[in-house]
């Protein structure tokens, strides 16, 4: 049986970009998130970090697509 950890990322190479964009989306967010421990915030702040991240992602990957959708109908 394997062990299954939430933790573990897809794509491991981009551990880095992950990181970065969560501290951008917390000094944006007004949250003091440091590098290593976090105990001391908030479920609803750790929560709110996290689904800014997805929110970006996902329009960045929307952007993406139209890009590419408008580029292959030139």
């Amino acid at each position: 049986m394997t062990k299954s950890n939430s933790n573990n990322m897809e794509v491991p190479h981009a551990k880095d970009a992950m990181n970065k964009l969560k501290m951008e989306v917390a000094e944006d967010m007004g949250i003091p998130l440091s590098d290593g421990y976090n105990g001391d915030l908030t479920s609803k702040q750790n929560g709110s970090v996290g689904g800014e991240m997805v929110r970006r992602m996902i329009k960045n990957q929307e952007e993406q697509m139209s890009d590419r959708s408008s580029n292959s109908s030139k």
